[in-house]
């Protein structure tokens, strides 16, 4: 298992019912993406920071660099809002051109990023809360409940369990190539990275016929049915996501009624 499914198995949060979980996660993503807020999008950070570290037990650091992941991918889209080409503006921060072309960076535009950066990373902590407390097929089975199509929830647990035997077959190859000096120079790496490539596509597919064979051998019929866990719903934890949801939502109407940080 990948770091991001351990944790979701040793997760302090792994007893609480995952319907509740799936809710609060996604019902506070869904908020920080309609309101458009970066009071909403701080407290929603924080707040899920908070209950994946505290109460999940997963370590800060390792938390913080999950968090950091997705931060390159975010910081080229940011810059590409806050810096785009204007013409005559008085609400110019500062500006340069490139052949013909002027780019500037006014107080709109940065906002507008800011605005972007703070509700995406706040998005991608909601997910992170889920994916760190939620083993994948409580995620499905979540799923489930809500009439999602078969076909579309058996590709995803197939996909995802595929992905593992795509990482261990690649990490097994590497490990024997490295252990004969398969990349002790950059000639041979791009030659051993070919073998790796092709030996990798020979061995998942076999793999991935074996399991297949595994699955039919105990009359697989085209549909995944998996033990789930018998949670007790908690009146407390719904009352709670009550509670965060519709104060992030007066908070944020509060800012767009006042001209606050927001739209």
């Amino acid at each position: 298992m990948i770091s991001l499914d351990k944790f979701a198995y040793i997760s302090g949060l792994k007893n609480v019912n995952h319907m509740e979980k799936f809710v609060f996660s996604i019902g506070t993503m869904t908020v920080c993406l309609i309101l458009n807020n970066v009071i909403d999008s701080l407290i929603i950070l924080f707040l899920m920071s908070y209950i994946t570290v505290a109460k999940g037990k997963v370590p800060f650091f390792t938390f913080v660099k999950f968090l950091s992941l997705p931060l390159s991918f975010l910081f080229i889209g940011v810059l590409t809002i806050a810096i785009n080409v204007v013409g005559n503006s008085n609400d110019v921060l500062f500006s340069f051109r490139i052949f013909t072309i002027h780019l500037a960076c006014t107080y709109e535009s940065l906002s507008a990023a800011g605005v972007l950066f703070f509700k995406s990373i706040a998005s991608v902590s909601c997910l992170y809360f889920l994916t760190l407390s939620t083993p994948v097929f409580e995620i499905l089975a979540v799923l489930k409940k809500l009439k999602v199509p078969r076909l579309f929830l058996e590709l995803m647990g197939l996909v995802y369990r595929l992905i593992f035997v795509l990482l261990d077959t690649a990490n097994l190859i590497y490990i024997s190539q490295s252990s004969r000096l398969g990349y002790s120079t950059l000639r041979i790496g791009y030659h051993s990275l070919g073998k790796l490539i092709t030996s990798l596509f020979v061995s998942s597919y076999k793999r991935s016929l074996d399991m297949y064979t595994a699955m039919e051998s105990r009359c697989y019929d085209g549909d995944i049915n998996l033990l789930e866990n018998n949670f007790t719903c908690s009146y407390k934890n719904i009352g709670a996501i009550i509670c965060v949801e519709l104060i992030l939502i007066v908070i944020g109407s509060f800012e767009k009624i006042f001209g606050g940080i927001g739209l």
